[in-house]
């Protein structure tokens, strides 16, 4: 849980599911602050004037299909990295990756998902604001190498390497995270494990590490930088100190 106040928006039309989420929300962080909105003028009313950490989001509001579109889109010009959760009744196979495109966080499609999903997923996201708030907060910040790996851990779809964005999955951005913020350190098989939802074996972490390598020499035939570690798991090394090609 964080310490510092969180802020989260529920939007979503229909009463009884949007009283369940925030229930799911309150049971798993106490004290938390929820607005619920549910319209599309009442969200961006609230968006123009609240700043928000987190919003959950359905698609379609009353008889608007595409409501949560224009709402994204609000929260991507006012409020620039707030994160969004997005739970609709929309078919998952066409919308995920509309709503990856518009930087959503994650997509869960009502009906096929248990409220342990939602919370592990609301949980993470809240992880991910934390995160960004402790760096912002850091008196004297590090810059970054000029071919250091840029990533935003509330901005889906824009981990950057050097000034090349890299086209990754949801899940094989996350393990890149996860390296990322050990870097130097050996991350295990176990740990990489708490961030993929499904595959959580040995060789699963494999081919999502081969899908990551390929993604970067695409844009550099020289990355080298995730490093095998046998019985282990993997380690992030920067080029500069790992130099033996996988």
């Amino acid at each position: 849980m964080l310490k510092t106040a969180v802020k989260v928006a529920v939007i979503e039309d229909d009463l009884p599911t949007s009283n369940q989420l925030k229930g799911w929300i309150e049971s798993a962080c106490p004290g938390i602050q929820i607005d619920q909105w549910f319209s599309r003028d009442e969200a961006e009313a609230a968006i123009a004037c609240e700043n928000y950490d987190l919003v959950v989001l359905d698609i379609e509001l009353g008889r608007e299909r595409h409501a949560g579109v224009a709402i994204i889109n609000a929260i991507n010009k006012q409020q620039a990295g707030t994160p969004v959760l997005v739970v609709s009744a929309m078919p998952a196979a066409i919308y995920r990756s509309i709503m990856k495109a518009l930087d959503a966080w994650d997509y869960l499609q009502k009906t096929t998902f248990e409220e342990s999903d939602f919370i592990d997923t609301f949980l993470e996201i809240l992880r991910a604001v934390k995160e960004r708030k402790q760096v912002r907060s850091a008196d004297n910040p590090v810059p970054a190498a000029a071919d250091e790996l840029s990533m935003d851990p509330l901005r889906q779809r824009s981990p950057v390497w050097r000034g090349q964005r890299i086209n990754l999955p949801l899940t094989a951005q996350r393990i890149l995270a996860a390296l990322f913020a050990s870097r130097g350190l050996v991350v295990s098989y176990e740990d990489l494990y708490e961030v993929v939802k499904s595959g959580r074996n040995r060789d699963n972490i494999r081919k999502h590490i081969s899908t990551i390598r390929e993604a970067f020499r695409e844009i550099d035939d020289n990355f080298d930088c995730i490093e095998n570690v046998p019985m282990r798991g993997f380690r992030w090394s920067d080029s500069s100190n790992y130099h033996r090609k996988n």
